[in-house]
């Protein structure tokens, strides 16, 4: 499941107001804020995006795990809360549903933690670089 060296990149494009059309290999998603803060509510806002990318990518490694060890998951499912501080989450809580007994799904969660890229990328703390593009004149 790991591999080091490739990467993905996404487009956002600009749509007016708060809104912008996120392009990702053949998909595309609107991204919006709410009309109480001037958005017009078209599609989740980008924290709900990653909030969402990180109990996703979580759930594909617990049954990426899960199915290794020949254990089903049939009814899984993870949340992602994000605790607001200013201009960011000061903490973020995954919680994991499944029908399955704690005693067999608590095993899972620290392989599942290994391989999850999510995760993995936020205990990391990339640099986050910006640089522009412009046309040349």
């Amino acid at each position: 499941m790991a591999r080091s060296g490739d990467s993905n990149e996404v487009v956002a494009r600009w749509e007016g107001g708060w809104r912008a059309t996120v392009t990702a290999g053949p998909f595309s998603f609107t991204v919006d804020e709410p009309e109480g803060v001037g958005g017009t509510f078209a599609g989740p806002m980008p924290t709900e995006y990653f909030l969402g990318s990180l109990a996703s990518c979580y759930a594909l490694a617990l049954a990426w795990c899960a199915r290794k060890r020949g254990i089903e998951l049939p009814d899984l499912s993870v949340s992602a809360t994000g605790e607001y501080d200013g201009p960011s989450f000061s903490g973020i809580r995954l919680r994991i549903r499944s029908s399955l007994p704690a005693e067999r799904l608590q095993p899972l969660l620290a392989p599942a933690s290994r391989v999850c890229y999510v995760s993995n990328t936020l205990a990391r703390t990339p640099r986050v670089e910006v640089e522009t593009a412009g046309a040349d004149i």
